[in-house]
């Protein structure tokens, strides 16, 4: 997810552009309303001389239950994960639109991304490099929570007669808050659907276009280069809403053929580029990862000591993979499916690649490469300085050991971005979709509104509607958890079949009998 309250957002106007007059005055009328939404959604809970958002904590203890409640299945399912996406248990008849690994690209392109580049350097600065011992294991949490809500958003979803799919937290939460009574069902799953729908057309839509072209723009020559101009940056924002209608217009399935070549393609750059950092200084590993350790446990100098360590590691951590928001469980629904817990399996690998894997790679490669920025980044937060901005971080660490990596980052930047765009897109889909109703122009007035913000995101900062949109996004949080809760036996029932029928081998005689009804063998 992108870490839009931690991230500088840019724009290319000047002081004498209309352009600058729209975007203060629009940033003027949500600064107060931003400031007191914010307050309340991360309210502060403060233990000594550590302050943390109350939704930090919210998502720490839910992922935490539920690891027990399911008996950790971030180990002992992967396994199985591994081959549901391998396709093992599947057949071409099962209902919905995409296959598992279609699914969990769409999902995984909606979470890595800035948040994990600038969000491990953001937090080592600010609790040093036990920080990220903290984070794998929030992001080990937060695979029970995945997997919970990704198992829901396909028991419950509903698959249209054309084939097409709608499910996640817009079917579930209903029937979670149905004993509640009607009305408070329909505005508690309401809240989450308007929540969605902000932080999609904002935080997943404008600051992602904002980032994409501000990365361009940087590595050609800055304000000063040939993208330097509003007009510049309208040309661009027209390009990119032409890049993103190509794909989105084609619906989950054509999102999901993109994101399966995209995310394993840019994940991969990325992974050898810090692989590379780490090879060349393999006599380093074991000292970095001693200081990740012994960092977490023995935080010298740390504002907070070990809670302190310890808070900022869960707190960047439950930002970044989204474990908990609901989102993922929107793109998870899509899959082609007769047994809704296949799909949580898969979901574990979720917080698996995006949290343990690509944040622990970065933080290796950040202490490693030891850049004079980081260690003035961390004595700069000790004086009581702001955090600095921690893709800075990341590039000027990667830069010392590979000069050309800047460009690479860029390119990453750019098609993390680009990725998250077109899923957010999906997912703002979704909530129209149940506050608006389902219909072909329904449909097409949201994709035309996500297009007009795809260009604005370019030209404009807007940075208030999007700190705005970004505390939104945690009150889904509240919600879909709380849905959660009440649906977990039904979860564990699920669960327990399942893993039987897979155990006595019903499983794969199924798949294959579908298969041979289907081609007639």
């Amino acid at each position: 997810m992108p870490l839009v309250l931690a991230l500088p957002m840019t724009t290319v106007t000047d002081d004498s552009s209309w352009l600058t007059d729209v975007d203060e005055a629009v940033n003027s009328a949500f600064a107060r309303p931003t400031e007191i939404f914010s307050n309340i959604v991360f309210y502060p809970i403060t233990i000594g001389d550590v302050s943390f958002p109350a939704v930090v904590a919210w998502l720490i203890i839910a992922g935490i239950i539920f690891t027990i409640y399911f008996k950790v299945p971030q180990f002992r399912g992967l396994k199985v994960g591994y081959e549901v996406v391998r396709g093992r248990y599947s057949s071409r008849s099962d209902p919905g639109e995409v296959p598992h690994f279609q699914a969990l690209t769409s999902a995984l392109s909606g979470t890595v991304g800035l948040g994990n580049i600038a969000g491990v350097g953001a937090a080592m600065a600010l609790g040093g490099p036990g920080a990220t011992f903290w984070m794998i294991c929030a992001g080990l949490i937060g695979m029970a929570t995945k997997f919970a809500e990704c198992t829901l958003g396909v028991k419950y979803r509903q698959v249209h007669e054309d084939g097409s799919v709608s499910g996640g937290p817009f079917k579930y939460l209903p029937i979670a808050f149905s004993k509640l009574g009607r009305i408070p069902a329909k505005i508690l799953t309401g809240i989450f659907a308007v929540a969605i729908l902000i932080f999609g057309v904002a935080g997943g839509n404008m600051f992602q276009a904002n980032q994409t072209f501000a990365q361009v723009q940087n590595v050609t020559g800055g304000e000063d280069g040939f993208l330097g101009s509003p007009a510049s940056a309208f040309i661009f924002g027209i390009v990119l809403a032409v890049l993103v209608a190509i794909v989105i217009l084609g619906g989950i399935k054509s999102i999901g053929a993109t994101t399966s070549r995209l995310v394993p393609s840019m994940a991969a750059v990325y992974v050898l580029a810090c692989l590379f950092v780490i090879i060349v200084n393999i006599d380093q590993v074991p000292g970095a990862f001693g200081e990740i350790i012994g960092g977490a446990f023995d935080p010298q100098g740390i504002a907070g000591g070990f809670l302190g360590v310890l808070i900022v590691g869960f707190q960047r951590a439950s930002f970044s993979n989204e474990a908990g928001i609901g989102s993922a469980a929107i793109a998870h629904s899509a899959v082609k499916t007769r047994r809704p817990v296949s799909e949580g399996f898969v979901a574990l690998y979720e917080p698996l690649v995006d949290t343990v894997l690509v944040c622990t790679m970065t933080a290796l490669a950040i202490i490693i490469a030891g850049a004079p920025s980081f260690q003035a980044g961390i004595d700069q937060v000790q004086a009581g300085g702001a955090t600095p901005d921690g893709v800075t971080l990341t590039s000027d660490a990667f830069a010392t050991v590979l000069p050309w990596f800047p460009i690479v980052l860029a390119i990453a930047v750019v098609l993390f971005a680009y990725s998250t765009l077109i899923t957010w897109s999906y997912y703002g889909l979704k909530a129209w979709e149940f506050l608006f109703g389902r219909s072909k122009t329904a449909e097409l007035i949201y994709k035309i509104i996500f297009l007009f913000f795809t260009v604005t995101g370019c030209v404009l900062t807007f940075s208030q509607v999007i700190n705005f949109a970004d505390a939104a996004l945690f009150v889904c949080a509240f919600v879909n958890l709380l849905g959660v809760y009440f649906l977990l036996p039904v979860i564990k029932k699920e669960m327990r079949e399942y893993l039987a029928d897979r155990k006595s081998g019903k499983l794969l005689e199924l798949g294959v009998e579908r298969d041979e009804f289907r081609t007639g063998k």
